[in-house]
C-alpha cells in the first residue's frame, strides 16, 4: 500500500552546535559500558524497567512476529498524565523530532526536539517514520494502528514495536514499550541486524525512555 509521508512544513530539525556536540559525545561515552555489556546482562537488560506483570501481558503486535528472535518490554514511569507523554511519541523520526537517544548515533547529530512541534503531530496509519537518511521499507518504521493516547504500534517488516501509556491514579503514565526483531537469516545484512538489537538496543531504548520521561515532565 502506499504510505504517506510527513506533510511539508517550515520545521526542520535544528542543527547541532559545538555544545550540543559535546553533549552528545558525552552521552555516547556514558553509554559505552552499557554497549559493550549488552550481550552479557541480555536476560537483565531484556525487561529493563519493566514488572514481571507487565513483560507478561499482551501488547499489539504480539502475534505478528511469531519467530522473532529478539523480545524485549521495558517501562519507566513518568510524572505526566498520557495525554502530556503522547505528543513526543508521535513526531519521533529521524528528520521528524528524533529519538531522544544518542543523537549522535541515530539522529546524525540533530539534536532531538525539546519542544512540541505542531507541524509533526498528525499521526496516520501508514506514516513513514524513517530510522536511517534513506527511508526504505528496511531503514524505517511504518504506524501500524493506534488509540489516542493509549497506545501505538509502529511496523517494519522485521520487527514490531509497541507503546502502551496507563494512567496511574496520581497523574502518572507508566509507558510500556515493547519490540519484537526477527532475525532474517537468509538476508545478508542480518548480521548487522543481530548486531544492533544485541549491543545497541538496550542503551538506546533505555536513553530513549529516559528522554521522553525528562520532556514529559519539563
Amino acid at each position: 500500500m502506499a504510505v504517506p509521508e510527513a506533510p511539508a512544513s517550515a520545521w526542520t530539525p535544528p542543527r547541532a552546535g559545538l555544545a550540543d556536540l559535546a553533549g552528545q559525545a558525552g552521552d555516547v561515552l556514558d553509554d559505552l559500558h552499557r554497549f559493550v555489556a549488552a550481550p552479557l546482562l541480555r536476560r537483565r537488560h531484556l525487561t529493563w524497567g519493566a514488572t514481571r506483570a507487565e513483560a507478561a501481558a499482551a501488547m499489539p503486535g504480539d502475534r505478528l512476529l511469531p519467530h522473532a528472535q529478539y523480545r524485549s518490554t521495558r517501562a519507566i514511569t513518568v510524572a505526566a498524565p498520557p495525554e502530556r507523554v503522547w505528543p513526543w511519541l508521535v513526531q519521533v523520526g529521524l528528520g521528524r523530532g528524533g529519538w531522544y537517544a544518542d543523537d549522535l548515533l541515530d539522529n546524525l547529530a540533530r539534536p532531538s526536539a525539546r519542544e512540541i512541534v505542531p507541524e509533526l503531530q498528525d499521526l496516520r496509519v501508514g506514516r513513514r517514520l524513517p530510522m536511517f537518511p534513506h527511508p526504505a521499507e528496511r531503514a524505517a518504521v511504518v504506524v501500524d494502528g493506534f488509540a489516542e493516547p493509549s497506545w501505538l504500534l509502529w511496523r517494519a517488516p522485521n520487527r514490531t514495536w509497541a507503546w502502551r501509556l496507563t494512567p496511574l491514579s496520581d497523574g502518572r503514565t507508566r509507558l510500556v514499550t515493547r519490540m519484537h526483531t526477527l532475525y532474517e537469516w537468509r538476508r545478508p545484512l542480518t548480521p548487522v541486524t543481530v548486531l544492533l538489537m544485541e549491543f545497541a538496543d538496550y542503551p538506546m531504548m533505555r536513553r530513549m525512555l529516559l528522554g521522553i520521561r525528562a520532556r514529559a515532565e519539563a
